[in-house]
């Protein structure tokens, strides 16, 4: 059986900020072209190749002292894995810090590449491998660190705030680096310190944030490729035939989306959303690979997808994240039998970017401290001292 079954080849069209040259300056989403991308599709396996794969995975993350850490987004069979052979599901930075934490030498990161990156970047020692280093993220495509430095140096005079969803080199340029989980805490602290936002590169997320915190954000113009499918007339539609059913909204999709939504949150916010809420109905509009794990957190109840396009359309999406698909069971064997899809960081770049990583996690770690019920983090005079300036 070969080690790996990646063979076909599917592509798609992504958002592609275009900057003015003179002033590097992206500011609408007009500013942006459509760009081909492609993924690979793995070939289905059989029942016998599937036993055989596991078999050999779990034998050899025992034997190399290695664990396997999943993206709540890929294929339900790698969380299920993930979790039997003591590793870990989660979103992006979780897996990461899991990583870190972990006595494993070697980590088999199940995603996308620049989650691959940032667990190098939290834990340069180990080795990290992925099942397919080609498995990227439209947001990264989507943000060239050469395009994203020049836009930064454009507007010196701000504060640069970057999705996680990004490079290496990306991360290196930040401030701040955040998740969806913090973002809207951070944008609100430097907001009150009278901080001018430069943000990058999710232009839904970035809005979202801006409407939230009425802070000054020059925003780069990226989208996910999954959510910004997400389409709010056929989800109004969708909610008049369940009536009674609770929206989840990841705020990565577009704002007629979000402004339908019960709840507004980041992957870990919407699992957790599932067993808090009374609701036994669920309309979920972030990538399908989550609702793996909110039938297991609540199998009582029912969840449908967010419509991607409208009826007897065809959707180039279908809320399934195409480069989260290219990791398989072979993949993941692969790395442990070769050692393939090693992700490798230049050790400056590494510490650089680690930099805007250790500033959210401080953030974090006091925000959850000290932070009053209020929520007003200016009246928090301890927090910045623990964090230091940017």
């Amino acid at each position: 059986m070969a080690s790996t079954q990646l063979a076909v080849h599917k592509r798609f069209d992504i958002d592609f900020p275009v900057s003015d040259p003179s002033t590097a300056q992206v500011t609408s989403a007009s500013a942006c072209e459509v760009r081909q991308a492609w993924a690979r599709i793995p070939d289905p396996l059989s029942q016998q190749q599937t036993e055989t794969l596991r078999e050999r995975i779990v034998h050899r993350l025992k034997s190399q002292q290695a664990a396997l850490v999943a993206h709540y987004y890929v294929d339900a069979q790698l969380q299920d894995l993930a979790l039997e052979t003591g590793g870990c599901v989660g979103d992006s930075l979780e897996m990461a810090r899991f990583g870190r934490d972990h006595p494993a030498s070697t980590l088999i990161v199940a995603g996308v590449r620049f989650m691959g990156e940032t667990a190098k970047i939290l834990s340069p020692e180990k080795r990290v491998l992925m099942p397919d280093l080609d498995a990227n993220c439209s947001l990264d495509l989507g943000c060239p660190p050469d395009a994203f430095a020049a836009f930064c140096d454009a507007n010196p005079d701000r504060t640069v705030v970057v999705y996680a969803n990004t490079s290496a080199q990306v991360k290196a340029r930040a401030d701040w680096v955040v998740t969806s989980s913090i973002a809207l805490e951070i944008v609100t602290y430097l907001h009150q310190r009278g901080e001018k936002i430069l943000w990058g590169p999710d232009r839904h997320l970035g809005h979202y944030i801006q409407q939230q915190t009425s802070a000054d954000m020059l925003l780069w113009q990226g989208s996910c490729l999954v959510h910004n499918e997400f389409k709010g007339d056929e989800l109004l539609e969708l909610k008049k035939a369940h009536p009674d059913a609770s929206v989840l909204v990841h705020p990565e999709s577009p704002a007629s989306v979000v402004a339908l939504a019960d709840i507004v949150g980041s992957t870990s916010k919407l699992i957790a959303a599932v067993t808090e809420s009374t609701a036994g109905t669920f309309i979920v509009a972030t990538d399908q690979g989550i609702l793996h794990e909110m039938q297991k957190q609540a199998p009582g109840k029912t969840f449908i997808a967010a419509p991607t396009a409208g009826e007897s359309a065809t959707c180039k999406s279908c809320a399934f994240c195409p480069w989260m698909a290219m990791n398989g069971l072979a993949g993941v064997n692969a790395c442990l039998e070769h050692g393939s899809g090693e992700i490798v960081l230049d050790p400056a770049l590494g510490r650089q970017a680690h930099k805007p990583i250790q500033r959210m996690l401080d953030f974090a770690a006091a925000y959850k401290k000290n932070i009053r019920a209020s929520g007003d983090l200016s009246q928090d005079v301890h927090l910045f001292s623990q964090i230091g300036p940017a």
